[in-house]
C-alpha cells in the first residue's frame, strides 16, 4: 500500500507540493524518490535494453515511469495512470524587470486559467529553470519576493460589490522599491543566486521557464483535523498519488506476467496540452513504442497491447459548495473525504464511459475505497482533462477520476484529508489488475 495511513500520506503529499513550485521541480522531485526506490533513469539519447525492471523518463517537466513485471511480452497491455506537473499560476515575462512611481515590479503573463483575486495580497516566489548559453539547465526557486498588491478600500468604495482586475494593468507583482536597474535588482540576477549548489552568471542565461507560486505551507486543519489547504493540489494531488502508488507496486513486486505500470505525469494540461510535454503530444506514445520494441514488438502486436490496455486519467475535480448549491448538479453533489470522483461528460469532456464507470466501481470495490460520481450542472459549462486527449491520440480506453476539490483554480486549493489518500490506494491496485 502507498502509506500507512491518510495523515501520512497528506503529510507526504503536502512536502511533495512545497518541494514542487514549479512542474520542473515536480519531476525533478518525483525522479529523486523514484532514485530513492530503485528506478532507472533512461535518457531518450540512448538505445533502451527490454525487459523487466523500474524506469522512468523524463522530458522537460513531464515524466514516464513504469514497472515492467516478468513475463512480459510484445502484446503485455499497459495500465497508465495520466495525471499532470503544471498548474494555473503566472509566467515571467521576457524583459522581466520593470516598475514606476519608485516600485521595482516583475512582468508576469498569466499562465492558464487562475483565480486573479486568490493571488492578491500573499507572498509569492519564482521558481522554474533557467538554460544557459551553453545548453545546461538549473533548477530555481527564490523565498518570498513577489506581491499583488490589491487596492484600499479607501480608494475604490464599490470593491465588495464586484472586484474587477484587469489582466495587463493590475496583475504586476512588486519586488522592491527603486528604480529598475539591470545592475542591482534585475529579477534574473536574483534568479541567478537562487540556484542551488551552483554558481550562475545571469548574463549567460539564453532562456527560462519561470512561474510566480505560493510560498504558504500546506496545512491540516478542521474541527477534526479533517481538512487540507494547499497550492497546487490540481493536480500534484493526482501526481503525487500514482507517484506513491507506483512505488508501492515497484516494492511490493510485480505479478508475474501481468500489465506493465505506467505513471504518465505531463506537463501544460492547463493551457490545452498541446506541447512536446503535453499530453497532446507524442510523449506518451514515444515511451510506449520504445518499450514494446524492447520486446521486438511488430506494429500490429504494438497495436494489440494498446487495446488492451487502460488508462486511468486522474486530475482533481468539483466537491460541491455549501454557499453555491446551485452551480452543482442537484442529484450528483460529491463531498470531501467522500472519496474519489468518478467523472462522466455526456460530450465527452471526460473519457468516462459505461465501461470505464463499470471498471473503476470494480477497483475501488475490491480496493474497499468508497467513490463518488461528478457531472456538470447543465448550465455550467464542463473543464476537460488529459483523458480524451490520450483515448484520442492513442485509442486506448480512458476513465476519468480525481480527487475534490473547494477553490480550484485558487492559489490555495482545498481537500479532504482522506481523499488523497484513497486515490492512491485504488491506484496501486489498478497498477497490478489485469482488465
Amino acid at each position: 500500500m502507498p502509506s500507512n495511513s491518510a495523515a501520512e500520506h497528506i503529510q507526504d503529499l503536502g512536502a511533495y507540493v512545497s518541494a514542487s513550485p514549479s512542474s520542473f521541480h515536480a519531476v525533478h522531485e518525483a525522479a529523486r524518490r523514484l532514485d530513492a526506490a530503485g528506478f532507472t533513469a533512461l535518457d531518450e539519447l540512448q538505445p533502451w535494453e527490454g525487459g523487466a525492471g523500474s524506469f522512468y523518463v523524463v522530458r522537460d517537466g513531464a515524466l514516464i515511469a513504469w514497472v515492467t513485471p516478468e513475463g512480459a511480452t510484445p502484446t503485455t497491455a499497459f495500465n497508465i495512470l495520466g495525471a499532470h506537473t503544471d498548474s494555473p499560476s503566472f509566467k515571467l515575462k521576457p524583459k522581466p524587470t520593470t516598475g514606476k512611481f519608485g516600485w521595482l515590479q516583475a512582468g508576469v503573463e498569466v499562465y492558464g486559467g487562475p483565480l486573479l483575486n486568490s493571488w492578491l495580497d500573499r507572498e509569492l516566489r519564482l521558481a522554474g529553470r533557467l538554460v544557459m548559453l551553453d545548453g545546461t539547465e538549473h533548477l530555481t526557486a527564490t523565498g518570498p519576493l513577489l506581491r499583488f498588491p490589491q487596492l484600499a478600500i479607501h480608494l475604490d468604495r464599490a470593491v465588495n460589490d464586484g472586484l474587477t482586475l484587469d489582466k495587463q494593468q493590475h496583475m504586476n507583482p512588486v519586488f522592491g522599491l527603486g528604480d529598475p536597474d539591470p545592475d542591482s535588482a534585475d529579477v534574473l540576477a536574483i534568479l541567478a543566486d537562487s540556484v542551488a549548489g551552483a554558481s550562475v552568471d545571469p548574463a549567460q542565461i539564453g532562456g527560462y521557464d519561470v512561474v510566480v507560486a505560493d510560498t504558504q505551507a500546506p496545512e491540516q486543519f478542521g474541527a477534526k483535523g479533517e481538512l487540507f489547504a494547499s497550492g497546487r493540489l490540481d493536480n500534484l494531488s493526482s501526481t503525487h498519488a500514482g507517484l506513491a502508488a507506483l512505488i508501492a507496486h515497484a516494492a511490493a513486486g510485480a505479478p508475474v506476467g501481468g500489465p506493465i505500470a505506467v505513471l504518465a505525469a505531463f506537463d501544460h494540461e492547463e493551457i490545452g496540452s498541446a506541447s512536446r510535454s503535453g499530453a497532446c503530444g507524442p510523449i506518451l506514445e514515444d515511451i510506449l513504442t520504445r518499450i514494446s520494441d524492447g520486446f521486438g514488438a511488430t506494429v500490429s502486436q504494438r497495436r494489440q497491447a494498446l487495446s488492451a490496455s487502460f488508462c486511468v486519467s486522474a486530475d482533481a475535480g468539483h466537491a460541491v459548495h455549501p454557499n453555491y448549491p446551485e452551480r452543482h448538479d442537484p442529484a450528483n453533489r460529491p463531498i470531501l473525504n467522500g472519496g474519489p470522483l468518478l467523472k462522466i461528460n455526456a460530450n465527452q469532456r471526460y473519457a468516462t464511459d459505461a465501461t470505464g464507470a463499470a471498471f473503476w466501481a470494480r477497483l475501488c470495490g475490491e480496493a474497499g475505497i468508497p467513490y463518488q460520481e461528478f457531472v456538470s450542472n447543465n448550465d455550467v459549462p464542463c473543464g476537460s482533462t488529459i483523458g480524451p486527449l490520450t483515448a484520442t491520440r492513442l485509442g486506448i480506453r480512458t476513465v476519468d477520476v480525481g480527487v475534490p476539490l473547494l477553490s480550484m483554480h485558487s492559489a490555495r486549493e482545498l481537500c479532504g484529508v482522506e481523499d488523497p489518500r484513497h486515490l492512491a490506494t485504488v491506484a496501486e491496485l489498478f497498477f497490478r489488475t489485469a482488465i
